[in-house]
């Protein structure tokens, strides 16, 4: 178990108390969206009918109560959100008692919304490998430090939740 302290980078390059993503979430999505609307302009397409918009609404707005709802547990429970610094508890209630990551389903939720609501089909294209990078180059990452951080409590955490929904 960690002592709290970030400690100078190891040989690897990453600091030892973080999980050493390889981007900041936020933008991995950022620039599906914005390849999406990027693809959408050079080459248009049309898959989403109008009446389908209700949905994507609901899906964004469901998305941006999920996301503040499980960013308010970090402050309740005093520690980063940020994968660059260090977390300091172990949060397993609120939306985490559903999903080891909420805020990463709330923003797939988003561009899901998004694409809906503009009709870019690239940016359903895009949220495939957008899904693959979050898997294996951030929760992977995140997982393996939790689990060397809080031990048998991540373990048992990781065992009753699941990772997405």
């Amino acid at each position: 178990m960690s002592d709290g302290i970030n400690r100078p980078a190891p040989a690897g390059g990453v600091p030892a108390d973080v999980p050493g993503v390889i981007a900041p979430p936020p933008l991995v999505y950022l620039i599906a969206l914005l390849g999406g609307w990027g693809l959408s302009w050079l080459w248009p397409a049309s898959l989403v009918p109008r009446s389908a918009r209700p949905a994507g609404y609901a899906l964004i707005a469901l998305s941006a109560i999920l996301f503040a709802f499980s960013f308010q547990r970090f402050r309740r429970w005093n520690t980063s959100v940020v994968p660059r610094k260090p977390v300091t508890a172990l949060i397993t209630d609120g939306p985490y008692r559903f999903s080891r990551n909420p805020i990463y389903l709330a923003f797939t939720m988003f561009s899901v919304g998004i694409g809906i609501v503009a009709d870019l089909p690239w940016l359903f294209g895009l949220l495939v490998p957008t899904l693959v990078v979050i898997r294996w180059g951030v929760i992977a990452r995140e997982e393996r430090y939790l689990e060397r951080k809080f031990g048998e409590a991540y373990r048992g955490y990781k065992a009753t939740v699941r990772r997405w929904i």
